[in-house]
């Protein structure tokens, strides 16, 4: 399906302030925002009498065990009952029209109030997804089962995306290896316009005669170390800037005995950490007071981490702890960014596919598929995405237990 770019805002009507969907969740029920940061639908299960649970709850409705484990559950269903709300008392929902919802009984046991999508015939058998609503809260969506469907062409729920069509995006390092690529897969999926800073302009660069020959790219002088060049290019594009994705990064391999001095860990700390810092004061009100104008909002902060800012990796110790502290300083601008409603989704990645990297084995990440997980992750709505084979096995072992998985990076010296 073809989608017109949306209309310019008209200057003399009334600019929406940004509002969010209702927002109080029991602590039981963040499990379900949790597994929606990352797309997965997880369900609470019963570890005495294997039931089932929704909605989210402390004990189990059946034998009232409180030994209720999160687990990814089978997503089919069907519809049972449909309505549209027509009228609400949430300023929200008023200001957005009609939305559709219903009851579907899982096959997996339990009954569930949801979201529609458009396409959704009654009685029908469905499949949800579990994403995040601009409160950052789970919201359970029910897609037809058998054909294919985007939450960008529904007009009720393409809220829950941060799509990059007809987004006008910042990419902030053009000197890294994955700027082509990126810029590639946003045009690709639609992007308005591209805008990709470089530094130090004057030097030659292997990127740049790639990003000029892209139709809809923009090469514009940022420097993230120096705050002038962050603030002049955010008085001009601060404004236009719909989704940020910070790909600038400064890394040497090394832990703390195999540097000699500090000089390699102050520039990682001054790119990795105070960057983004610089970045985030700059473009964050800008963004944040854009979020509500529909076609034409701010939707998302993207930031590329090492996904050894979870654990630390001891071959490349001191840049794993920079991106330690650039998560930490991520989930400050969550807090920060909550009330516009604007996004900020991490993008984890393992060993990727260049030359800092060369002394590695494979698996590693090509630029292209970085890139498309995060075209992925934006279209998806998502708040955390995990690249490439590593990141992702890397992530099931932390998750089941992270002391474990910090002891196997210790002993082995990070050679996983």
């Amino acid at each position: 399906m073809s989608v017109p770019p949306p209309p310019k805002k008209n200057p003399l009507e009334r600019t929406r302030a940004p509002q969010l969907p209702p927002q109080t969740r029991s602590r039981a029920a963040l499990g379900l925002s949790v597994a929606a940061a990352e797309g997965r639908f997880a369900l609470q299960h019963c570890a005495e009498c294997g039931t089932v649970q929704y909605p989210p709850r402390d004990a189990c409705v059946s034998c009232l065990s409180h030994d209720l484990r999160w687990r990814d559950t089978d997503p089919k269903g069907k519809v049972l009952a449909q309505t549209t709300v027509r009228i609400s008392a949430t300023v929200y929902f008023r200001e957005r029209g009609d939305w559709r919802v219903g009851m579907v009984q899982l096959d997996a046991g339990p009954s569930v109030v949801c979201h529609l999508h458009k396409d959704t015939p009654p009685d029908a058998p469905v499949r949800l997804i579990n994403r995040l609503d601009r409160a950052g809260q789970s919201v359970l969506i029910a897609l037809p089962h058998d054909s294919p469907y985007s939450l960008k062409d529904d007009p009720q729920l393409q809220t829950m995306t941060s799509a990059p069509r007809h987004r006008r995006i910042l990419i902030t390092d053009g000197r890294n290896p994955n700027a082509p690529a990126l810029a590639r897969a946003l045009i690709k999926a639609g992007a308005a316009s591209v805008f990709v800073g470089e530094a130090e302009t004057w030097l030659p660069s292997p990127q740049r005669a790639a990003l000029e020959d892209m139709d809809g790219v923009s090469l514009l002088p940022l420097d993230v170390t120096d705050t002038r060049s962050v603030k002049t290019l955010a008085a001009e594009l601060g404004g236009k800037t719909d989704i940020l994705i910070n790909n600038a990064r400064f890394m040497r391999p090394g832990g703390v005995l195999a540097r000699g001095d500090t000089t390699f860990a102050a520039q990682e700390m001054e790119v990795n950490y105070l960057g983004l810092m610089r970045l985030a004061q700059a473009f964050g009100p800008a963004m944040c007071g854009r979020t509500a104008g529909g076609d034409n909002s701010a939707v998302a902060w993207v930031n590329i981490l090492s996904v050894y800012a979870l654990s630390n990796d001891p071959a490349y110790g001191c840049y794993a702890a920079s991106h330690a502290a650039a998560r930490s300083l991520t989930q400050n601008m969550r807090a920060d960014f909550a009330g516009a409603g604007l996004r900020v989704m991490n993008a984890y990645v393992g060993p990727t596919d260049d030359a800092w990297h060369d002394p590695l084995p494979p698996p590693k990440v090509a630029a292209g598929a970085l890139a498309r997980s995060i075209v992925g992750g934006l279209e998806d709505g998502l708040e955390d995405v995990f690249c490439g084979d590593v990141a992702q096995d890397f992530i099931t072992r932390y998750r089941e237990n992270p002391d474990i998985t910090e002891r196997e990076m210790t002993a082995l010296g990070g050679n996983q």
